[in-house]
């Protein structure tokens, strides 16, 4: 499975990988014409927000001369508006007086706290513990069939989005970094559950990893009989597909693909795709070819971003590229509930409109797509659509997956709410007083209203 770097896929196939950090974003955005003003509110919004590109996102991805329009350049550039305006400028004064690494971090680490860092009970409700009540580090377990292993060496990416909801593993605080390097503890954990089918490798990026340090985390749970699949969350496909054609262990990481493959696990690549111009390299569309030949499945999912794919032509485009080149289109995720979702996030009755003009124009072999869906504390919530029974316009939502399995696939209702952009800005509908997944106050009904009855 050895490739030649091929100078036609790409002028960047065959260099080796350059990252550019917040000691670039000033060459960089002034590349993109900002003003000097603009340029320091953007360093400002760096110093909360994580920033990370590499060569290939800057040299292949971003159209210059679209930026700061171009919607790559948004994806992965902070923006002056993307945090309030008076912590923009507390942190601006602070770098115009030249002020201390230790007084920007404690002026950062103040507004990071107001983010909501670890949404959905990432931190307390999702982390196993076992034995003496220690907790499993790097480990996630919400949904009983499938664990989340954060591998230490893969808390990083090739770039970063700014909309991530992981920004927290990103910022150099250990109290919010979410991370393990014990291999034996991991195998051990999903030994003992065997409602345990599937282990889901995520970060950051586990293809961040070299081949050598990805196969010692993954060879050992092919013995596990009960196991059924292997998952890897990763943005490696669209920030750096030389990870999987021309980097030194390219071959060597297909390999480890097909060994996946030939011991009878599914091996699920999720590969996180935001808008259609990361699928115009040949580079990206020889890497999906590549690893679509060892077996894999690759299914693609994002957010619904504002301002970067907030439009059904766009997601069109996209499940379309991607059942052409063999891909799954998956998932169509709601912006979380953490960092700057006030500037991303669109409205769940926007996001359903989208979803729905977008997948009226696609073939059924592209309907594979879930969304609009929100990872929420509960569980995996579907905005199926919008209506109005007995005079009470609502939204009809149900449970793709759940922390209480009993609520997978119940449909329910909340009043509509054209501003309602996460599920807990949502009412329950029909004068219930409660959601299915939260406590019944005394002496009421159980929330779930049968409208056929109104």
């Amino acid at each position: 499975m050895s490739v030649t770097p091929d100078a036609a896929l790409s002028p960047s196939a065959g260099r080796r990988f350059r990252a550019y950090t917040t000691k670039h974003l000033d060459e960089l955005t002034a590349r993109a014409g900002l003003d000097a003003d603009e340029r320091l509110a953007v360093q400002a919004v760096a110093q909360v927000l994580p920033f990370r590109v590499n060569s290939y996102v800057v040299d292949e991805l971003i159209d210059w001369d679209a930026a700061p329009d171009d919607p790559i350049y948004r994806l992965v550039f902070p923006q002056a508006d993307m945090l309030p305006s008076g912590d923009v400028a507390r942190i601006a004064d602070l770098l115009r007086s030249g002020a201390s690494r230790k007084e920007l971090n404690e002026a950062a680490n103040h507004i990071r706290a107001t983010l909501n860092p670890h949404p959905a009970g990432q931190m307390d409700l999702n982390v196993p513990k076992v034995g003496n009540e220690e907790p499993v580090p790097g480990v996630q377990h919400k949904y009983k069939e499938t664990v989340l292993f954060f591998p230490k060496q893969g808390q990083t990416c090739h770039a970063y989005c700014t909309y991530c909801f992981r920004w927290a593993q990103f910022v150099g605080d250990a109290d919010l970094k979410f991370a393990s390097s014990d291999i034996d503890q991991l195998v051990e954990y999903v030994r003992s559950h065997p409602e345990v089918t599937s282990v889901l490798f995520t970060g950051g990026d586990p293809m961040i990893m070299g081949e050598g340090v990805i196969s010692r985390y993954i060879e050992p749970l092919l013995e596990i009989e009960h196991l059924e699949a292997i998952r890897i969350g990763t943005k490696a496909l669209a920030y750096w597909p030389q990870r999987f054609v021309t980097d030194p262990d390219a071959d060597d990481t297909l390999r480890l693909f097909e060994k996946v493959v030939a011991s009878g696990k599914n091996l699920a690549f999720m590969a996180h795709f935001s808008h259609p111009n990361e699928m115009k390299p040949e580079l990206v569309q020889e890497a999906v070819r590549r690893i679509r030949s060892t077996g894999a499945v690759i299914r693609t999912q994002a957010p619904l971003i504002r301002t970067i794919n907030d439009d059904p032509a766009v997601w069109e485009s996209m499940w379309r590229t991607h059942l052409r080149h063999g891909m799954v289109p998956y998932y169509m995720f709601v912006e979380r509930d953490t960092g700057p979702q006030d500037y991303f996030a669109v409205p769940l009755a926007e996001a359903y409109e989208i979803f729905r003009d977008a997948y009226q124009r696609v073939s059924g072999l592209a309907r594979t797509v879930r969304g609009p869906s929100m990872s929420a504390t509960p569980g995996k919530v579907c905005v199926d659509g919008v209506t109005e029974v007995a005079g009470e316009k609502v939204f009809v939502l149900h449970f793709i997956q759940a922390r209480d399995p009993e609520l997978v696939g119940r449909p329910f209702f909340a009043k509509y709410d054209e501003k309602a952009a996460w599920l807990f800005d949502l009412k329950p509908a029909f004068g219930a007083t409660h959601f299915p997944w939260e406590n019944a106050p005394v002496g009421s009904a159980d929330g779930l209203v049968d409208p056929t009855r109104l």
